[in-house]
């Protein structure tokens, strides 16, 4: 998950400790349903961490959220921040958009000539986020309305009449979780998205599977952990890169000018030169992010104001109840300051803003 470093950190529960928000990053292969699909967790059909299929990401967030009306903000019922980076212009998808909070902070960030679509199961929910279409757009200063709020299941997005290759990105919000046939809806959304196009959402997962009689115990029910995560998948071709490249962010994405946090693994610095793996580059190469990085074979002369930063031989982070771990140690380790602060900021925390 990349999203602003200027704003307050979101943390979630990880059993009995609070953890920073994750997310996993994925290439998604030409065949949602067979080769190059999301691996599976067992027992939540949902993509889980794998070696080899992606790497997480790790930021703070800002939140667009305070110029959306009031009670659109209280009928909330979210896991995480599903507010991706580069949107300008976009059209996105919300797969379960409830009262249209996260549809109309969106609406806002990817301008007049981009488009927002929600579709939600509850009819009820629907109409109440229309209630406040016209507040928001007078709000925001736009002359025609850029949300379309749509009933209708997300594993059946056909139905609702949603084309193929039609949206830009495709977000959701703690309710992948709730649908029984998870497969059909990445497929559905597979089929929706663009070429180079991405799903973003916010989830909850279990350490463990669970059989129905710890299910229904009120007492054992305690032993799994829980961790809300953002998983990112992106759409992309099968072809190239297929080896490590260099890249060089050129401070082109708003609100991310000095610097990107783009996961965990990678932190982009405004004329640096970074060695990133085969997964990534193909990322960048074939995504919305294109135009944002100078992508090279390793070992070409760049004229870059600094030096290349190496992929160190490590293993990329791909499992979220993982990335909790290491975040509660590194905690450990950072006594707060004088101010209050989880650590010294030289040490420990970067700020790119």
């Amino acid at each position: 998950m990349t999203l602003s470093p200027a704003g307050p950190e979101h943390q979630v529960q990880t059993g009995d400790r609070t953890a920073p928000s994750v997310a996993l990053r994925r290439r998604w292969g030409p065949d949602p349903a067979g080769r190059g699909r999301p691996a599976q967790r067992r027992g939540s059909g949902l993509p889980a961490p794998g070696r080899g299929l992606g790497s997480t990401g790790l930021a703070a967030a800002g939140d667009p959220s305070p110029r959306v009306r009031r009670p659109r903000r209280r009928q909330y019922y979210g896991c995480g921040l599903v507010i991706p980076e580069c949107l300008e212009n976009c059209w996105i998808l919300d797969l379960g958009s409830g009262s249209g909070r996260d549809c109309y902070a969106l609406s806002q960030l990817v301008g007049e000539k981009g488009h927002v679509t929600g579709i939600d199961m509850t009819e009820g929910q629907v109409e109440v986020a229309k209630k406040y279409m016209n507040y928001h757009m007078e709000k925001y200063g736009f002359r025609a309305p850029n949300v379309t709020f749509i009933y209708g299941y997300i594993e059946k997005l056909g139905e609702a009449g949603i084309k193929n290759e039609s949206y830009d990105i495709v977000i959701s919000n703690c309710v992948i979780n709730l649908v029984p046939d998870k497969q059909r809806v990445l497929q559905e959304v597979y089929r929706v998205l663009k070429h180079g196009g991405e799903l973003y959402f916010s989830d909850v997962y279990a350490s463990l599977e669970l059989p129905e009689e710890i299910r229904t115990h009120k007492i054992l029910w305690g032993d799994c952990r829980f961790v809300s995560a953002t998983f990112r998948l992106f759409k992309l071709p099968m072809t190239g890169p297929t080896e490590r490249c260099q890249v060089t962010y050129n401070g082109g994405i708003t609100g991310h000018e000095k610097g990107l946090v783009f996961d965990a693994n990678f932190t982009f610095k405004k004329g640096e030169t970074v060695e990133v793996d085969e997964e990534t580059a193909a990322i960048l190469k074939n995504s919305r992010f294109a135009q944002d990085f100078l992508i090279r074979p390793i070992g070409e002369k760049l004229p870059t104001r600094g030096g290349c930063t190496a992929l160190q031989a490590k293993d990329i982070i791909t499992d979220p109840f993982q990335l909790a771990e290491e975040s509660d140690h590194m905690k450990s380790r950072c006594p707060p300051d004088a101010a209050g602060g989880c650590c010294d900021t030289k040490k420990c925390c970067k700020n790119y803003n």
